[in-house]
């Protein structure tokens, strides 16, 4: 069924409208994975209208539109759109849902604390070496039989956050940090009630179902954090912040007679969640990934194997100062990522005011679905987008060369803050894994689906055992 360009993206006189989409044209579970997989967007070009239930959202795909919203009007798409299932929680509050000066204020604060923290630094990539050696003794556990390997890199990149959030680091086999692995992981595999919630928010609401378990379990969440808020309030020294936590605390007491501060018991809560949310599942599941594109690639990994022995070697652990010597390993991480996809639609946007966008009046507050893995996949791009490919970051000369359509942390305003510390994860993981271990597939590589899972919030690997051999 198709609609007219509807009034809230309403096109100047004379000007051809761009193709428009009703969700209540096929069934809505289908409407959304055609949306994820951006198929619309071939039939009805680089910007469309999508109904989610009677709420018009624009959706941009392909590089080019992409780098003109995102990057070149980052200002004017910088608002963050509806996501009914956190929003429900966070209520515009926090530093990935919130919008408008408190963002502004939230994400200046959350960036300038983790920086003096070690995101970025030395220090945090000392962290991570550390974590990355935690993580290769897990894995010598497993005496080269077939394992998941979901949980163990799961709680490696989530002890990364803690050890910035918290100041220390968690084992494996903590109660506690379980129980937020778990609550973590229940929030970013959902299945389709949960999705009618993102369309008809005020209905499901009301309806019983698993879908309400989102909302459950961000309260629990926020539970998690209340107590360790308090362990830290308890012995807080201002004069010495220990972690996040306590950049908080301090920050608060500072603006307490402040009546319009952004700086609050409940925003901290609301940020540190969002912190751990994004910091978690997105390293982990894109590591995972990776290991099973090298198990259907055993040639990528051997010449990972070779660029590790000879920049490296086995007498001792990786660094960040080697990756410029690594551009094979490099182009290979990147490619991990933008093949992927684990995020492939981003976090809806909002225009902030008026615009005139490619002859087209978009109104403020008009959601924006900004399609970021088709910008990943652009034919335009990318010789070979439908294919794990390394040298779509390798020049001629064999060296390592960036890439704008590379979306996978986004861009512009929104761009994530934890870019930096996540690819200094990936490489550090990877590497210590591979000098380490090989991999063996418990089939013909060949035969390894590398197609995503669909999970709601995201596209991850399906489920896999594979074998780690010790070096």
């Amino acid at each position: 069924m198709l609609l007219p360009w509807p009034e809230a993206a309403k096109a100047p006189s004379g000007a051809p409208a761009p193709g428009t989409w009703s969700s209540s044209s096929v069934s809505l579970w289908k409407c959304l994975l055609v949306l994820l997989s951006s198929q619309l967007s071939k039939t009805y070009g680089p910007m469309y209208t999508f109904h989610l239930g009677s709420r018009p959202c624009v959706v941009l795909s392909g590089y080019q539109v992409l780098k003109e919203a995102l990057i070149d009007k980052a200002e004017e798409f910088s608002g963050r759109g509806d996501f009914p299932a956190v929003q429900m929680w966070s209520k515009g509050n926090g530093i990935v849902y919130g919008t408008g000066e408190r963002w502004r204020q939230l994400r200046r604060f959350a960036i300038g604390t983790l920086k003096n923290f070690g995101m970025g630094k030395r220090s945090m990539e000392q962290r991570i070496k550390e974590e990355a050696q935690f993580l290769v003794a897990e894995f010598r556990k497993t005496q080269g039989q077939p394992f998941d390997p979901t949980f163990f890199l799961s709680c490696a990149g989530s002890n990364i956050i803690c050890s910035l959030v918290f100041g220390e680091r968690f084992e494996y086999t903590d109660e506690a940090f379980l129980t937020l692995l778990d609550l973590i992981n229940s929030n970013w595999n959902f299945s389709l009630l949960p999705q009618l919630l993102f369309v008809f928010p005020n209905i499901m609401k009301w309806v019983p179902g698993p879908h309400q378990r989102i909302y459950a379990n961000y309260l629990k969440l926020a539970k998690f954090v209340g107590e360790r808020l308090e362990m830290n309030r308890q012995s807080l020294d201002p004069n010495s912040p220990r972690d996040f936590i306590d950049c908080f605390l301090i920050k608060i007491q500072q603006e307490k007679g402040n009546p319009s501060s952004h700086f609050n018991e409940d925003t901290m809560a609301k940020t540190t969640v969002n912190l751990f949310f994004a910091g978690t599942e997105t390293v982990s599941s894109t590591l995972r990934y990776g290991l099973l594109i090298l198990l259907r690639h055993p040639e990528v990994e051997e010449k990972l194997h070779e660029e590790i022995e000879r920049v490296i070697g086995d007498n001792r652990a990786p660094c960040m100062d080697d990756r410029s010597q690594m551009p094979y390993t490099d182009a290979v991480i990147h490619e991990m990522q933008r093949y992927a996809n684990i995020v492939p639609m981003g976090v809806p946007h909002t225009v902030t005011r008026d615009i005139e966008f490619r002859g087209y009046s978009l109104p403020k507050d008009l959601n924006v679905i900004p399609l970021l893995c088709t910008s990943q996949s652009d034919p335009t791009q990318f010789r070979n987008p439908n294919t794990f490919d390394p040298t779509h970051f390798l020049d001629e000369a064999g060296r390592f060369r960036k890439r704008e359509a590379f979306l996978a942390f986004s861009a512009g305003k929104r761009v994530c803050l934890g870019e930096g510390l996540a690819n200094m994860e990936m490489f550090l993981f990877l590497t210590t894994i591979l000098q380490n271990f090989r991999l063996k597939a418990l089939m013909d590589p060949a035969a390894i689906d590398l197609t995503p899972e669909s999970t709601g919030l995201g596209s991850i690997p399906r489920p896999y055992q594979f074998c780690l051999l010790p070096q």
